[in-house]
Parts: C-alpha cells; sequence; structure tokens
C-alpha cells in the first residue's frame, strides 16, 4: 500500500486516469433513471483519491479547461451569432431573461444563507448545471484584490457546493421540465395533443401532404419494378410517373431504366416507359412496396439493380440556403431523386425534419441518393462533410491563443479589476471561430469524435484535477457549508424552472413543446430535453432548444464573473 501512494504522489498522471477511468464508469451506471452523470463522478472519485494527498501541477487544469471551453464555443457558435441577427428573436430574449433569473435567483439565495463567493459560485455552478462555472468561478476569484489564503479557501470550495447541488440540478430539472411542466400547461394530454397538430401544420407542405416529412430516419429502397399495370397502356414519361407518386402522397422518383432491353442510366423527364419496360423506384420503403399494384410485378434484376447508392453529411454553407424551409429545398430541381436521411445543428443535436423546419448555416444534412446526385447536390448545399479523423490543430491552437490572451488584459472600473479571464477568451475565441467556419467550411474542422474528446476529456480532467487537489479539504468544506446547501440547491434549481414555464407561456406565448424546449435550452439542460422529448412524444422541443442552448451556454459561463463581481 506504501508503494501504491508513494507512486501516485511521485506520478500524478497516473492518479488522474484512475480518477477518470473510475468516474467514466461510475458514471454510466443508472437505477432506474437515476445516475450520477460522468462530471459528478469523476468529481467525486477525485475528491477519494485526493484523500492521499497528490499533488498535482497547476498548467494541466488550465490547459484542459481551454480546450473544453473552446470546443463548447466552436460548437454552439452558428446558432448563438445567428441568434444575434435577429432569426428566433423571442427565443434570444426569452434566454436572456432566463439566464438573469438563474443568476439573480442564485445571488438572493446566496445572500439569504449567508454564503462567501466561492460558496455562491458552487450554488450557481451545480444548481443550474453549469460545470464550466468551476474553472470560470476560480479565475475570477484569482483576479479579486483579496489576500491569497482567501482565494484559495474560496477557490476550493467551489467543487464542493458544486458536488452536492448538482444532482438534484439535473435530475430535478429533468423531472420539473419532463413532468410538471406539461402539468403546468394544461396537462399531459393536451400537452400531447397539442404538439401534434403543431408538428401536423409544420409539416404541411405549400404543394403537397407529402409524408416523406414525418420522419426522415425511415428506411431509404431501390425496388425494381416491370411496367404492366394498365396505367401504362399509354406509354407514360418519367415526369408523368413521378407526378402521379406524387399526387397520392409519396415522393419516389424514377432511378434508372431498362428500355428496349437496353439500360439508361440517368433517365430524363421526357424519357418515356412502356409497357415491357423495367423501372427502379427509389423512396421510403412503406411507400415503394404499395406500388405493384399499378406498376406491375416486382423483379430480381442484379444487373438493373446494380449502381452506387451514397449517404453522406453536408455542411449548410450556401447563403441562398441559409434560412430555407425543407419544403423549399426539396423543390429545387438540383434535390431530384436525393432523400433526406437526417438534420443535425453543428452540437450534434438532432432536429426534426418538417416541412416548415428551417435550415441554417451550420446545419449538418444527411443526403441520400444515387452517386451523381448526391455529388451534384453536395455542392448546391455547401461542403461535403466526408468523414476524416484530422483535426485543424492550427485553428485550435491559435484560437485557443488569441481568445485567452485577450481574456486576460484586465481593465480597472472605479478601482474594480474586470476581465473575461483567460477562460472566457477562450470560450468566445470558439464561438466566433465556429461561426466562421459555418461560412467557409473549408478550414477549421474538428471532427464530432475531436470535438466529443476535447469537450468531455477537457472538461473532465479539468474535474479530476480538480478533484484531487481539492481532496484533502472536501469533507472539512461540506461541513463549513453545512447539509442546508442541499435545500439552497433546491431552491437556485425549482425558481427559475417554474419561472420560466410561466413566462414561455403567459408572456411569450410559446406553443407548449416550444416553451419546455426553450426553457430547457436557457438552462443547458440537456438531459432535461430528453425527458421532455419522451414525456409528449415528439422531438419537437429541439426548436426551441437550439438558440436558447447556445445563448444559455454562453451566457450562464460568463455570468460567473458577475456572480463573483456582485460578491
Amino acid at each position: 500500500m506504501d508503494w501504491f501512494v508513494t507512486t501516485l504522489r511521485d506520478n500524478p498522471a497516473i492518479a488522474i486516469f484512475l480518477t477518470l477511468g473510475l468516474g467514466f464508469l461510475i458514471g454510466r451506471l443508472k437505477y432506474k433513471t437515476f445516475s450520477l452523470g460522468t462530471v459528478t463522478s469523476v468529481l467525486l472519485v477525485g475528491v477519494v483519491v485526493g484523500q492521499l494527498d497528490i499533488p498535482v501541477s497547476g498548467p494541466l487544469k488550465s490547459v484542459a479547461f481551454l480546450l473544453f471551453l473552446f470546443a463548447i464555443g466552436y460548437s454552439v457558435g452558428p446558432e448563438f451569432f445567428r441568434a444575434l441577427r435577429g432569426s428566433g428573436l423571442k427565443q434570444v430574449v426569452f434566454a436572456v431573461v432566463m439566464c438573469v433569473i438563474c443568476l439573480a435567483v442564485t445571488w438572493l439565495t446566496a445572500l439569504f444563507f449567508h454564503y462567501n463567493v466561492g460558496e455562491a459560485l458552487g450554488l450557481f455552478a451545480g444548481a443550474q448545471t453549469i460545470s464550466a462555472v468551476i474553472g470560470v468561478g476560480q479565475d475570477a476569484i484569482g483576479n479579486m484584490e483579496a489576500s491569497a489564503a482567501d482565494k484559495t479557501a474560496w477557490q476550493n470550495i467551489i467543487p464542493v457546493c458544486y458536488a452536492v447541488t448538482y444532482i438534484f440540478g439535473t435530475i430535478g430539472s429533468a423531472w420539473i421540465l419532463g413532468s410538471l411542466g406539461p402539468a403546468m400547461l394544461g396537462g399531459l394530454k393536451k400537452v400531447r395533443k397539442d404538439t401534434a397538430d403543431l408538428e401536423a401544420k409544420m409539416n404541411k407542405s405549400s404543394q403537397t401532404s407529402d409524408p416523406a416529412f414525418i420522419s426522415a430516419l425511415r428506411p431509404v429502397v431501390y425496388r425494381a419494378y416491370r411496367a404492366e399495370g394498365d396505367f401504362f397502356d399509354t406509354p407514360r414519361s418519367v415526369a408523368d410517373i413521378e407526378s402521379h407518386l406524387e399526387s397520392l402522397g409519396r415522393r419516389i422518383y424514377v432511378e434508372r431504366l431498362r428500355k428496349g432491353g437496353a439500360l439508361v442510366d440517368q433517365p430524363t423527364a421526357d424519357l418515356t416507359v412502356a409497357k415491357g419496360d423495367e423501372i427502379v423506384l427509389s423512396g421510403r420503403r412503406e411507400f415503394v412496396v404499395e406500388d405493384e399494384s399499378w406498376i406491375g410485378p416486382e423483379t430480381s434484376d442484379a444487373e438493373l439493380l446494380s449502381f452506387p447508392v451514397e449517404k453522406v453529411p453536408v455542411m449548410i454553407a450556401r447563403k441562398e440556403i441559409d434560412g430555407m424551409t425543407i419544403d423549399a429545398l426539396r423543390r429545387e430541381p438540383f434535390m431530384r431523386g436525393v432523400l433526406i436521411s437526417k438534420l443535425t445543428n453543428n452540437s450534434g443535436l438532432a432536429l426534426p425534419v418538417l416541412a416548415d423546419t428551417k435550415l441554417h448555416r451550420g446545419d449538418i444534412l444527411t443526403i441520400q441518393g444515387e452517386s451523381r446526385e448526391v455529388g451534384a447536390a453536395a455542392p448546391r448545399l455547401g461542403y461535403e462533410d466526408k468523414p476524416s479523423t484530422a483535426t485543424d490543430m492550427v485553428f485550435v491552437g491559435l484560437g485557443i491563443f488569441v481568445g485567452a490572451l485577450i481574456g486576460a488584459i484586465t481593465i480597472h472600473l472605479g478601482g474594480i479589476p474586470v476581465s473575461l479571464s483567460t477562460s472566457g477568451g477562450a470560450l468566445i475565441a470558439g464561438l466566433v471561430l465556429g461561426w466562421l467556419r459555418s461560412h467557409h467550411p473549408t478550414f477549421g474542422r474538428i471532427p464530432a469524435g475531436s470535438l466529443w474528446i476535447l469537450n468531455n476529456l477537457g472538461l473532465n480532467l479539468f474535474i479530476a484535477v480538480i478533484g484531487i487537489a481539492s481532496g484533502p479539504t472536501f469533507i472539512s468544506g461540506i461541513k463549513d457549508v453545512g447539509w442546508m446547501l442541499v435545500v439552497a440547491g433546491v431552491i437556485a434549481t425549482t425558481i427559475p424552472l417554474i419561472i420560466g414555464i410561466w413566462m414561455g407561456n403567459k408572456l411569450f406565448h410559446f406553443p407548449a413543446a416550444i416553451n419546455l424546449g426553450c426553457v430547457a435550452g436557457s438552462r443547458v439542460t440537456t438531459a432535461s430535453l430528453g425527458a421532455i422529448q419522451e414525456n409528449i412524444g415528439s422531438t419537437l422541443p429541439a426548436m426551441g432548444y437550439t438558440i436558447t442552448y447556445a445563448i444559455g451556454n454562453t451566457l450562464l459561463i460568463l455570468m460567473a464573473v458577475i456572480m463573483a463581481a456582485v460578491f
């Protein structure tokens, strides 16, 4: 045992990896719907490992945290700046007001319980489930005019208060928004009906009630048929066939033909199909297989069905596509034969594919079809986001360098030092560069896997170091603050959420699903979004989550500086 402890003390990196491994393992464990989550688990494991009094290098913590904040900014940058330009202005205003309410309620709660600045920041981080406040708050305290002993004590108490209040901050938020929220808005049954009606309205195309909009994740198939039905008593053009299918509420395309024994790879709209010809149709499985009744029997022509099909993600970057609805996009000539498989924003959040869903720069649209059709459509949409493991480290390294350098600048207002701090500067650099890439996607690529590493490993590496460093004083810190901190956390979590639900309904007049999504996004609680969508049976809340998440994720982090200043 002595050898083990000595080894960890002499090699702190080993202790950090032990903390990360066990923390991620415990974070996966669930009892019914309850889970500590990765961040809290890593912190608590770090506290236990920290009881061995292991010295950890300070710069490692800072590097990990800057990587995390840059990744956060990069992920939400396109939505953040799009929101500031006026798109979804009501949601922007709502998110700003919600963030102010979260700050005010936490501040008043901290005053009521006579907390110091470190305790207040820990309460804010845990109750509002914004882990980044730990680092930003510690940076802000480091810039204060106070004794070294006081600053160290305040910094060490932040993770203690965070760990105690984070559990209800996560579980309580999910329950309030997923269960209590619908009850406040007229009951779950009413919310589900209103949401279904809103989906139907948003899915109503301007020219057709195309059911292909209902779910982009249905399987797409390619089937061959011999034209023998009465419909082909008179030869029909490809355009006639596709128009007939569209009138039946099906978006199906004629991809290939065997006409007179000869293969036609790229049938034109005016090419005719007569009895005895074979055609290949593409579309959703349930629509394509219905077509034997009027076309003719299905055939197994291996040669006819042997052609390349691609499914590729494309980043929306074209100015003319920005703000276009899916309904309008589907009617563009270059989208003929191209099917939409999936839509996500730059953060990876899946968005509902409805006729009225708007596309924006930075969104990732996954399209599927013949290689030639996909290859023609991708440049008209933006930039084909081909799978790659390469990260533009010039972009990442210099971006963090410039942002942190600007954030380090301190201005004295009335004798009070005011600074974004290096962490705030890295966040803003990520926002700007993430937005810039959505307009110029040929550089600054950070693949989803790399972004996950920067985000999750960066944050949890930082948290692991915090836990190990604060381990020796963690238990005494809990004793000093007292278990009334749990009550303070419940108050600081619950009141802003209830006010937000009421405000979204009565003042902003959001539909119920959008309202709940906006509250979840403003509070940056992804777990709550999942609970909402599962409870009301719809992905529509995501349309209220994206813009408010971008605003909330940025403002709540920066508000840690304000929280420190008001104390």
